[in-house]
Protein backbone atom coordinates (compact mmCIF):
# COMPACT_ATOMS: atom_id res chain seq x y z
CA UNK A 1 0.00 0.00 0.00
CA UNK A 2 1.55 3.29 -1.04
CA UNK A 3 2.01 6.23 1.26
CA UNK A 4 -0.20 8.35 -1.01
CA UNK A 5 -3.03 5.82 -0.73
CA UNK A 6 -2.71 5.63 3.07
CA UNK A 7 -2.78 9.42 3.30
CA UNK A 8 -5.82 9.64 1.03
CA UNK A 9 -7.62 6.92 2.99
CA UNK A 10 -6.82 8.59 6.32
CA UNK A 11 -8.14 11.90 4.99
CA UNK A 12 -11.33 10.27 3.68
CA UNK A 13 -11.90 8.47 6.98
CA UNK A 14 -11.57 11.75 8.86
CA UNK A 15 -13.72 13.86 6.56
CA UNK A 16 -16.25 11.57 4.87
CA UNK A 17 -18.80 9.92 7.16
CA UNK A 18 -20.04 7.53 4.47
CA UNK A 19 -16.52 6.29 3.69
CA UNK A 20 -15.83 5.85 7.41
CA UNK A 21 -19.03 3.82 7.95
CA UNK A 22 -18.32 1.55 4.98
CA UNK A 23 -14.70 1.07 6.06
CA UNK A 24 -15.76 0.17 9.59
CA UNK A 25 -18.43 -2.21 8.28
CA UNK A 26 -15.78 -4.16 6.35
CA UNK A 27 -13.24 -4.20 9.17
CA UNK A 28 -14.16 -7.65 10.57
CA UNK A 29 -13.74 -9.35 7.19
CA UNK A 30 -10.37 -7.72 6.66
CA UNK A 31 -9.25 -8.61 10.19
CA UNK A 32 -10.07 -12.25 9.49
CA UNK A 33 -8.16 -12.04 6.23
CA UNK A 34 -5.10 -10.48 7.90
CA UNK A 35 -5.11 -13.05 10.70
CA UNK A 36 -5.50 -15.96 8.30
CA UNK A 37 -2.53 -14.77 6.24
CA UNK A 38 -0.40 -14.15 9.34
CA UNK A 39 -1.19 -17.55 10.86
CA UNK A 40 -0.66 -19.40 7.59
CA UNK A 41 2.68 -17.65 7.10
CA UNK A 42 3.73 -18.37 10.70
CA UNK A 43 3.21 -22.07 9.98
CA UNK A 44 5.16 -21.74 6.70
CA UNK A 45 2.20 -22.97 4.68
CA UNK A 46 1.20 -22.02 1.17
CA UNK A 47 -2.46 -21.63 0.29
CA UNK A 48 -2.19 -24.91 -1.59
CA UNK A 49 -0.76 -26.73 1.43
CA UNK A 50 -3.46 -25.29 3.68
CA UNK A 51 -6.08 -26.38 1.17
CA UNK A 52 -4.70 -29.92 1.22
CA UNK A 53 -4.74 -30.00 5.03
CA UNK A 54 -8.30 -28.68 5.32
CA UNK A 55 -10.05 -29.98 2.23
CA UNK A 56 -11.00 -26.38 1.43
CA UNK A 57 -10.35 -25.35 -2.16
CA UNK A 58 -7.26 -23.17 -2.60
CA UNK A 59 -9.41 -20.70 -4.54
CA UNK A 60 -11.71 -20.38 -1.50
CA UNK A 61 -8.74 -19.78 0.80
CA UNK A 62 -7.57 -17.09 -1.62
CA UNK A 63 -11.01 -15.44 -1.48
CA UNK A 64 -10.90 -15.47 2.32
CA UNK A 65 -7.45 -13.90 2.32
CA UNK A 66 -8.59 -11.16 -0.05
CA UNK A 67 -11.63 -10.43 2.14
CA UNK A 68 -13.99 -11.55 -0.63
CA UNK A 69 -15.73 -14.28 1.35
CA UNK A 70 -17.29 -14.66 4.78
CA UNK A 71 -16.24 -17.95 6.38
CA UNK A 72 -18.48 -19.89 8.71
CA UNK A 73 -17.31 -20.68 12.22
CA UNK A 74 -16.94 -24.30 11.09
CA UNK A 75 -14.60 -23.20 8.27
CA UNK A 76 -12.57 -21.05 10.66
CA UNK A 77 -12.27 -24.01 13.02
CA UNK A 78 -10.98 -26.23 10.19
CA UNK A 79 -8.44 -23.59 9.21
CA UNK A 80 -7.29 -23.06 12.79
CA UNK A 81 -6.92 -26.78 13.42
CA UNK A 82 -4.85 -27.26 10.27
CA UNK A 83 -2.51 -24.47 11.40
CA UNK A 84 -2.14 -25.91 14.94
CA UNK A 85 -4.15 -23.02 16.36
CA UNK A 86 -7.23 -22.61 18.52
CA UNK A 87 -10.03 -20.41 17.28
CA UNK A 88 -11.03 -17.58 19.62
CA UNK A 89 -14.01 -15.36 18.85
CA UNK A 90 -14.77 -12.42 21.11
CA UNK A 91 -17.29 -9.71 21.61
CA UNK A 92 -15.65 -6.49 22.78
CA UNK A 93 -17.17 -3.16 23.76
CA UNK A 94 -17.35 -0.67 20.91
CA UNK A 95 -15.43 1.87 22.92
CA UNK A 96 -12.44 -0.47 23.02
CA UNK A 97 -10.05 -0.11 20.09
CA UNK A 98 -8.83 -3.66 19.53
Amino acid sequence: MSKNFRNTLAHQLETNEEVRREYEALAPEYEIAKMLIACRNSEHLTQKQLAELTGIDQADISKLERGNANPSVKTLMRLASAMNMNLKIEFVPKTQNV
